[in-house]
């Protein structure tokens, strides 16, 4: 009697390795050299497009996936790069704050009970208070690549 090998379907638990790398091929996460991670299907850890590619795989399978621009984190949404006035910035945080471009900046919720983040994309010029701020997922539009391996599937 042959045992048949466990596959992913939608709620499997899933022990694996895996890699997420970005259009330039540099990891963004890397499991393979540290513990394997451990998550379930439709939990909101892996996005619904990936998970969606794994359906089917069996234990044991190692494999790569390559996501389409926008195919895991979404399309780019314009109307999530905005202006934001400095003044609001420091009401929220350190009156004392300074920021870059390029800086990862946290907004609380309107609730305040969470948080979400922008990137500094550009600065007023001085004595103006404002600066634009990219509420975008990092990798929104983006091709990604996902290498996975599948340790155990339950």
């Amino acid at each position: 009697m042959t045992t048949a090998v466990p596959t992913v379907v939608p709620g499997s638990f899933l022990t694996l390795h895996y890699r997420l790398a970005g259009p330039d091929g540099g990891d963004i996460v890397n499991t393979f050299a540290d513990k394997p991670a451990t998550l379930s299907l439709g939990s909101g850890e892996l996005s619904p497009a990936l998970e969606a590619r794994m359906l089917g795989l069996q234990e044991g399978t190692r494999t790569v996936i390559e996501l389409d621009p926008g195919e895991a984190f979404g399309p780019r949404n314009p109307e999530l790069v905005q202006r934001v006035a400095l003044s609001l910035l420091r009401k929220l945080g350190d009156m004392n704050e300074t920021w870059d471009v390029g800086d990862v900046v946290q907004f609380p919720t309107p609730d305040g009970q969470g948080a979400f983040a922008g990137v500094l994309r550009e600065m007023g010029p001085a004595g103006e208070d404002w600066a634009v701020f990219d509420f975008n997922h990092p990798l929104a539009g983006q091709t990604v690549t996902f290498e996975v391996q599948l340790i155990g599937v339950l």
